[in-house]
């Protein structure tokens, strides 16, 4: 476990690529937990406000509206999750370890 008197810490916590990891991080899952947010209750507030709209049957079968726009909020949910993990994987990651680089001796 490494004290925040630890020199390492002092010069991961002093290294500008790390206050830049921070902050695009930061605002990335901001962006995304905004997004998400959104959409879900955008999704409520059909179902509390507009059931006709969601109760409109697709084609002559038993299929509502409501259906595919309660599948798109998952597939939506999934898109997202899997923007950040490939941001995390490729940007993120290569950010840490060049961090991890400049601060061990």
């Amino acid at each position: 476990m490494s004290d925040m008197n630890d020199p390492v810490v002092a010069r991961i916590e002093a290294n500008p690529k790390y206050q830049q990891l921070k902050r695009k991080r930061s605002s990335f899952g901001w962006l995304l937990t905004v997004l998400m947010l959104l959409v879900y209750y955008g999704y409520i507030g059909l179902i509390a406000f507009d059931k006709e709209l969601l109760a409109r049957p697709l084609g002559a079968g038993v299929t509502t509206l409501g259906i595919p726009i309660g599948l798109g909020v998952i597939a939506f949910t999934v898109i997202i999750t899997g923007l950040y993990v490939r941001r995390a994987n490729d940007e993120y990651d290569r950010l840490t370890a060049e961090i991890l680089e400049d601060a061990t001796p």
